[in-house]
């Protein structure tokens, strides 16, 4: 996971600015982008609120930042990880989702397809 937050990490800053996740983040095989229910900007957006209302619920409730340190990520992907039964899944998952390895992404993952 570490890995994937340095490959995402362009400038290498340390933390992931909304402008590090849009460049990498990959949307496209979302079901709900797929069935053109939502564009791949809205899943972007509802995915970076995740790590804003985590920020804010553990601080008290103070502004968000607009940022995700490690720590925000490796929480986030540990949480996640752990509600997934298969570790090739995971790295699938993680590989389509931020486009770590260059490839096409998988379009079925979650049948087994990987």
């Amino acid at each position: 996971m570490q890995q994937a937050f340095n490959a995402i990490d362009k400038d290498k800053s340390g933390v992931l600015e909304t402008k590090d996740i849009k460049q990498s983040y990959n949307a496209k095989k979302h079901p709900d982008v797929l069935s053109n229910k939502r564009t791949e900007e809205d899943v972007l957006i509802e995915f970076l609120d995740t790590f804003e209302v985590a920020f804010a619920h553990k601080n008290q409730g103070k502004t968000r930042d607009g940022k995700v340190s490690l720590d925000e990520f490796l929480e986030y992907y540990q949480s996640i990880s752990a509600s997934i039964d298969n570790d090739d899944y995971f790295l699938v998952m993680m590989n389509n989702s931020w486009n770590l390895d260059s490839k096409k992404p998988v379009g079925r993952a979650w049948a087994g397809e990987y």
